[in-house]
């Protein structure tokens, strides 16, 4: 007869841990409205009234969303904002000065 060794038992298994991560992402509602709304005032800079509404609101919530986490959008905004009242300054000083001569 031949040696037989039996098959090592198997050990006992650990119950399993499951591990459930939930990011949550942050979001800033204001600062992205406040960086479409800017954007918006930049296309639409040529039109007077809505320009300077689009601009008015996108620079008060891109001012309001800098104060919250995450501020990417918010600081573009802001600073798309501020790039906006400056073609519009130059566009309609260009406008009144042609018209005044």
């Amino acid at each position: 007869m031949e040696n037989y060794t039996a098959p090592p038992c198997p050990p006992q298994q650990q119950p399993q841990q499951i591990v459930i991560n939930n990011v949550v992402e942050k979001k800033n509602g204001l600062g992205t409205a406040g960086f479409v709304l800017a954007l918006l005032a930049l296309i639409f800079c040529w039109v007077p009234v809505v320009d300077w509404i689009l601009w008015l609101l996108g620079a008060i919530f891109s001012f309001i969303g800098v104060f919250k986490a995450p501020r990417g959008l918010a600081i573009t905004g802001l600073v798309i904002s501020f790039i906006g009242v400056i073609i519009m300054v130059i566009f309609f000083g260009a406008l009144f000065a042609a018209a005044s001569v």
